[in-house]
């Protein structure tokens, strides 16, 4: 079984893909940018300014599935440029104090709407 996640708490899904999907206890959530989804549009910044974003938009998916940051398993980074890496990381890790999840991190040529960052996650469902 699979149940498709939305919610206005996050950015609009801009393609034929769902914000996130819930299944055999998992949630699977779609790689997120830093849009503000108030207004749809890219947050202004460095690439601290934008992680920051898009682990609210995370947040706020997860929060809708059932689930949260700290019940995260999985994550996949993609950043514009490796040499933001430590920035990125030090916000990340604002988010995710204790039994953080497994973690790549890779360098992209480039991500959509020319951001600097973009974050997916896999977690669980709260019991």
């Amino acid at each position: 079984m699979k149940e498709i996640i939305a919610t206005d708490g996050a950015p609009k899904a801009i393609g034929p893909y769902s914000q996130a999907v819930r299944s055999n206890g998992f949630v699977f959530v779609s790689g997120q940018v830093a849009i503000d989804p108030a207004t749809q549009q890219v947050v202004h910044g460095d690439v601290a300014a934008q992680t920051e974003r898009v682990l609210k938009n995370l947040s706020a998916i997860l929060n809708a599935s059932g689930s949260g940051l700290e019940k995260a398993v999985r994550a996949t980074v993609f950043l514009k440029n490796m040499n933001d890496f430590a920035a990125m990381n030090e916000v990340y890790g604002r988010h995710f104090t204790e039994k953080p999840p497994a973690r790549s991190t890779v360098e992209v040529a480039r991500l959509p709407k020319d951001v600097l960052v973009e974050i997916d996650v896999i977690a669980v469902l709260r019991k």
